[in-house]
């Protein structure tokens, strides 16, 4: 028995070390960065207390990165989930190969580098992008520098772009919750002349609120710690206009590298949003 449970810990330590080195220790460090002022380049830290998440309340560079995350986060989060749901019951519907090739590509976008799809439409968003031309084409009025470098329109190219890229991910998450519904349920509401429309709201909706519970929240996580596509297309600009809260926190611990401590304190205020918003959407969809 001894030895099989060393033999069980000598398999658990790679994870184990892994785990204790690279996410429980920058964990606890960046905790208490947090309430500390840290020189990078000597080395020094002094504890100073809350004085970092009492500034944080009063800089215009913090509140303009948590309004931009909460305008990312809840203009793409309803979109993202109703498109996706309404795509998966339609297309549950279909039957053989087509249902397979409609899945495949609107997933592919989810499985393909976002740095790849980053790099595309910030072509496609330019002066001289396709989107431009067209519109040109159209005679419908454009921004004649790009989407991307006007305050007013660099952070909704990026939603619009974030929705594409999502709907397919999250569609095959209902495409499965679907196909574990009974038959029968609605073969009786038929039989009692319920409509389609009916049919949704009473049986579909009802027994997907697990899928609905969990796509939300894990929708909301990823909108939150939106960088990739931030980092690659706008660098959080122009005049900030796109800068979210993981940009932030980048951008004040590699690119001033004496805001470490600032950058700890951004990340755990994100912490503790992700984790209220999380259980505000729980108790709202009553799941557990």
């Amino acid at each position: 028995m001894k030895k099989n449970n060393l033999n069980s810990w000598i398999f658990l330590s790679p994870w184990i070390i892994s785990f204790l080195f690279f996410w429980l220790y920058p964990l606890i460090y960046s905790f208490i960065l947090s309430f500390s002022e840290y020189k990078t380049l000597t080395n020094e830290l002094t504890l100073i207390g809350f004085d970092i998440y009492i500034k944080l309340f009063y800089d215009p560079y913090f509140h303009q990165a948590l309004l931009n995350t909460f305008i990312f986060t809840f203009g793409t989060v309803p979109i993202t989930c109703f498109l996706a749901l309404v795509l998966a019951v339609q297309i549950n519907d279909i039957q053989g190969r087509f249902q397979e090739w409609l899945k495949g590509t609107l997933f592919i976008p989810s499985v393909t580098s976002l740095v790849v799809i980053s790099l595309i439409f910030t072509n496609l968003y330019s002066g001289n992008g396709y989107i431009n031309s067209l519109l040109n084409l159209l005679g419908m009025p454009y921004p004649e520098k790009g989407w991307l470098l006007e305050p007013s329109t660099s952070l909704i190219s990026i939603m619009i772009m974030d929705i594409w890229l999502s709907i397919g991910y999250y569609m095959l998450i209902f495409m499965s919750y679907l196909q574990t519904i009974p038959k029968d349920l609605y073969s009786v509401a038929e039989l009692e002349g319920l409509s389609k429309r009916g049919q949704f709201l009473k049986i579909t909706l009802p027994l997907m609120k697990p899928a609905l519970t969990f796509v939300v929240i894990i929708n909301t996580i990823k909108s939150f710690q939106v960088f990739v596509e931030v980092y690659v297309m706008t660098k959080g600009g122009p005049l900030g206009s796109s800068n979210t809260l993981v940009y932030a926190i980048f951008d004040k611990a590699f690119n001033q590298f004496d805001q470490i401590s600032y950058s700890s304190a951004i990340a755990y205020m994100l912490f503790f949003i992700l984790i209220i918003l999380s259980l505000i959407q729980m108790k709202l969809l009553k799941s557990e």
